[in-house]
């Protein structure tokens, strides 16, 4: 979205208003509260030391991922913006979330961002905060717009290729729990954060009680019917294969997303699929219905014993990303093998 010549100078004035208020604290140590500034914050973030002031009142996120975390927080009152949705809000957040102005569907403009006088900006995803995405993250910083990004996206992963990524080593929930906290703090509501937690812990040891699916093979397909994309072993479907004891039939790649094509889908012929639903409208087959449909329809895939059988799991966009909704998936998928005979 382009914006005229003269609002983006006053955008740009507008920002350098939070410039000035920002660069009174002096950065303490890591992960400490400190500096000249009450209530100052610092910490190393996915390879850059962040220092935040004081805690924000006019956050922006710039992904469902970290809205949800901080609507989660209670924090709502405290944020401007969200975008860039795969899914509705989370259940329960619905109220919270209508408070919130949304600035885009998908991906807002660097412009867009600023308008609403951020103090804070918080992404789930790399290509978010860098070249091609709203803006890298010192195009913020530079305006004294400290930015915040989930390590679940950089800590174990490379993103200098194409595509999604890879992982250099399994994601756990602890790396997800840690983002919770680090955002509570940085809002100085760190008791919120620790309440979150242990609900969500809580949720997964419920969920994962007496499974036992060590002979249960799994697929996920999150998008795109053309070119599928399928989870490699060690993302967010990895944790729900990992806990539950299945085995992602694609956990032969360290790719976040692989394409795969439907003769080698076939082939592997997993037990179960566990499909997104997704209702945004930027891929082909997004909702579970449509990649449903074309599942029982194509020639390659429609005699897979999961296709016969209907062994479908629907999940959220963001069950199968590494959120807090990556309990949800958990929550999900072992209710489906408990109906399907097969948690052991």
């Amino acid at each position: 979205m382009h914006v005229s010549r003269p609002a983006r100078c006053s955008v740009l004035l507008l920002t350098g208003s939070l410039l000035l208020t920002a660069c009174g604290s002096d950065s303490g140590s890591s992960a400490e509260s400190g500096g000249s500034g009450a209530g100052a914050v610092t910490f190393d973030n996915c390879g850059q030391k962040v220092t935040v002031a004081a805690p924000p009142k006019r956050a922006v996120s710039l992904n469902q991922g970290t809205t949800e975390i901080l609507l989660s927080l209670g924090l709502a009152d405290r944020m401007v913006g969200t975008a860039t949705w795969t899914d509705p809000v989370m259940k329960g957040l619905e109220k919270a979330n209508a408070e919130v102005p949304r600035l885009a569907d998908n991906q807002p403009s660097f412009e867009k961002v600023l308008a609403t006088e951020p103090d804070f900006v918080a992404s789930s995803f790399t290509s978010t905060l860098d070249k091609g995405g709203v803006a890298p993250r010192e195009k913020f910083e530079e305006l004294g717009v400290p930015t915040y990004l989930s390590p679940a996206d950089c800590e174990g992963k490379d993103n200098s290729g194409d595509g999604d990524g890879s992982r250099t080593k399994p994601l756990d929930m602890e790396t997800v729990y840690r983002e919770v906290r680090e955002l509570a703090r940085v809002f100085g509501v760190e008791e919120r954060g620790e309440q979150l937690v242990d609900r969500l812990k809580s949720r997964v040891t419920k969920a994962t009680s007496g499974i036992r699916a060590g002979n249960t093979t799994v697929l996920y397909w999150f998008a795109n019917q053309e070119s599928p994309y399928m989870a490699g072993c060690c993302g967010a479907p990895g944790i729900i294969s990992d806990v539950l004891g299945a085995q992602n039939v694609f956990d032969d790649s360290t790719q976040e997303w692989p394409q795969i094509n439907w003769e080698t889908v076939a082939d592997r012929d997993p037990d179960v699929l566990v499909i997104g639903d997704l209702t945004r409208k930027s891929q082909t087959a997004e909702s579970a219905a449509k990649k449903i449909a074309f599942l029982e329809s194509n020639p390659v895939t429609k005699n897979m014993k999961a296709v016969k059988e209907k062994r479908y799991v629907r999940l959220s966009g963001q069950a199968m990303n590494p959120t807090i909704r990556t309990v949800e998936g958990v929550e999900k998928v072992a209710a489906a093998l408990r109906a399907y005979g097969l948690a052991g």
